[in-house]
């Protein structure tokens, strides 16, 4: 008869019962695989916490800091391949589209409705108006010619006289003025001709005698002194225009 064994004593025979694991001295499975060594057993997909949402697609590794939140990044926005910016041929053609209509409209403009031209105006009320209020003689052009253009013509009465203003535009394209007033020359002179208006001397026209006046900018001035009026032709028209214009009064 064997003596009593103690009670923590393993076993000499380490063969495992049929199907079950060896068991190796102090009671302990075999170690693991080491690390190197392929796993046997495919792991299976990770437990996910209630409330986390859907597990990742298999394939997919699930991005950082996903698995402790539970959520998942918005996928990033979707680039359209076919959209591109626009060409510099595409500009100008846009460009040359606008253009176009505008080109057309001036063109229309200029030929049908005369936008080149000056607009001219009636001076015969003005001219009326001036002898209705008799403070003067009034003398207007006669035969100026073709090419000759009215294109201002104003009567009013100041303090101390009464001025007719009447303004062309001459075959050249300058400009001249016919002023007609019964203000004494000393106020009227400064105002029309400005204070670089100076004498030139006198020149016969018409068989009068008027006198010759430089005034502002390129402008000169041919004046005649009479007891009831002081009539000026004045402008940026050449010497000979404002010759014509002042032999033409009637």
């Amino acid at each position: 008869m064997e003596p009593a064994q103690p009670a923590d004593r393993v076993p000499a025979d380490t063969t495992p019962p049929d199907g079950q694991p060896p068991v190796t001295e102090g009671g302990r499975p075999p170690a693991a695989a080491s690390a190197g060594d392929p796993a046997l057993v495919e792991p299976g997909p990770a437990a996910r916490v209630p409330g986390a949402g859907p597990a990742p697609a298999a394939g997919r590794a699930e991005p950082d800091g996903a698995a402790e939140t539970g959520e998942v990044p918005a996928p990033p926005p979707r680039v359209d391949a076919g959209k591109s910016e626009r060409s510099p041929k595409d500009m100008a053609i846009s460009l040359l589209v606008l253009l176009i209509p505008i080109a057309l409209l001036l063109a229309f403009y200029r030929g049908f409705l005369g936008g080149d031209q000056p607009v001219t105006v009636d001076s015969a009320p003005a001219v009326e108006s001036a002898r209705a209020a008799n403070a003067f003689p009034v003398a207007v052009p006669a035969d100026l010619g073709d090419g000759w253009r009215t294109v201002s013509a104003n009567f009013q009465t100041v303090e101390g006289g009464s001025t007719l203003r009447l303004g062309y535009l001459t075959p050249e394209g300058r400009g001249a003025q016919l002023v007609q007033s019964s203000v004494p020359a000393e106020r009227l002179l400064p105002t029309e001709l400005t204070d670089q208006g100076q004498p030139q001397g006198q020149t016969d026209l018409g068989g009068r005698t008027w006198q010759r006046y430089t005034a502002r900018g390129n402008e000169q001035a041919l004046v005649l002194l009479e007891p009831t009026r002081t009539v000026i032709v004045v402008g940026d028209a050449r010497d000979n225009e404002l010759r014509h214009l002042a032999t033409s009064l009637r």
